[in-house]
């Protein structure tokens, strides 16, 4: 990892500094674990307590808070994309591929290679397929045939690109992606399950990031779309001719259903379910574990999954619930007497 001193990270975020731009830092730390030489902070005032006691050589803070800390600082409009671009920095991930080809990848003679492309250990690449210029795929990865894969694209390990997919720039996969699998696709004929052939693709725009152990699946007849900039977790699945807007980002084990439509710029919590064939409005935000059954068409906040209670309550809530049809009969009734004595009144 490369040292910077305060003025270089000052100079390449834009920060104000206020403190001895001389000091060396040579790791980015949380406020209650950072040492000496590390820089920590502050996105969250929660933790501003944690301002007196560090032990870090210097600190990241928004205008608000630099007031708390006496010591060597940067002051930035938003500390948490500043660390973010820190992080960048700094970061020491290595490559998924070295440069070059491995003597046990497998590429079809009809491929096309672009230059600076880095290819693992046992890649397979079939026929037709395009990767561009400076695109790195780790060890184990699958190509089919006539898959396009834009330039400065990273597969980590075990990545499975199906037939006629197209990927866009700058794309991040982490290990054991799933894309251009078949959707679930099935017509029933007197209790035997007759297969539907996928014929759709999927279509990735750029600077588009997929978790480990994610499902996309091809389009039925038309495409699987995610647009640019899209951000997906690990471990989600999203179904046939599912479209995802630029900018909207998506938690771990969320699930998509065929069809489904999502604009731009949504947070989608984990563990959120999405009914197929609806849509949902740009700019919506839904909380973990919500399960959304029909469309949403104002941008806002919606939810649904039941927080935790002790098993008491939840029984008690459960019994409660089951009996809801009884007291709304109950309540009819009731009304219907109120109404009825109420005309005798008169």
């Amino acid at each position: 990892m490369q040292n910077y001193t305060l003025s270089q990270i000052a100079d390449l975020l834009g920060a104000d500094l206020h403190g001895d731009g001389a000091t060396e830092i040579k790791k980015i730390s949380t406020l209650a674990n950072a040492q000496h030489g590390h820089i920590a902070f502050l996105a969250n005032k929660k933790y501003r307590t944690q301002l007196e006691d560090t032990q870090a050589s210097a600190v990241i803070l928004s205008p608000a808070d630099a007031e708390y800390f006496s010591g060597n600082k940067l002051i930035v409009a938003n500390p948490y994309v500043c660390y973010a671009k820190l992080a960048q920095l700094m970061d020491t991930t290595p490559r998924s591929a070295v440069t070059g080809i491995h003597p046990s990848a497998v590429i079809h003679d009809s491929a096309s290679i672009g230059d600076n492309v880095a290819i693992a250990a046992n890649v397979v690449i079939e026929a037709g397929a395009v990767i561009a210029n400076d695109v790195q795929i780790g060890p184990g990865c699958f190509i089919g045939e006539h898959a396009k894969i834009g330039q400065g694209t990273k597969l980590w390990a075990n990545v499975s690109v199906y037939h006629e997919v197209e990927i866009g720039s700058d794309c991040l996969f982490q290990a054991n992606t799933v894309v251009g699998s078949d959707g679930f696709g099935y017509a029933n004929e007197r209790g035997e399950w007759v297969k539907i052939p996928q014929l759709g693709r999927v279509i990735i725009g750029d600077k588009v990031e997929v978790g480990a152990s994610t499902t996309i699946d091809r389009g039925a007849l038309d495409d699987t779309i995610i647009h640019s900039n899209v951000i997906i977790d690990n471990q989600c699945q999203i179904a046939h001719n599912v479209e995802i807007g630029s900018g909207t980002a998506v938690a771990g084990c969320t699930v998509f259903a065929g069809s489904t439509v999502i604009g731009r710029n949504c947070q989608i919590g984990g563990m959120v379910a999405i009914n197929g064939h609806i849509s949902v409005c740009d700019g919506a935000i839904i909380t973990g574990m919500s399960m959304v059954t029909k469309a949403i068409t104002e941008p806002g906040i919606y939810s649904s999954g039941l927080p935790h209670l002790t098993n008491k309550e939840w029984r008690r809530s459960i019994a409660h619930i089951r009996n809801l049809g009884d007291m709304k009969d109950r309540i009819k009734a009731l009304e219907s007497l109120t109404k009825s004595l109420n005309i005798e009144d008169k």
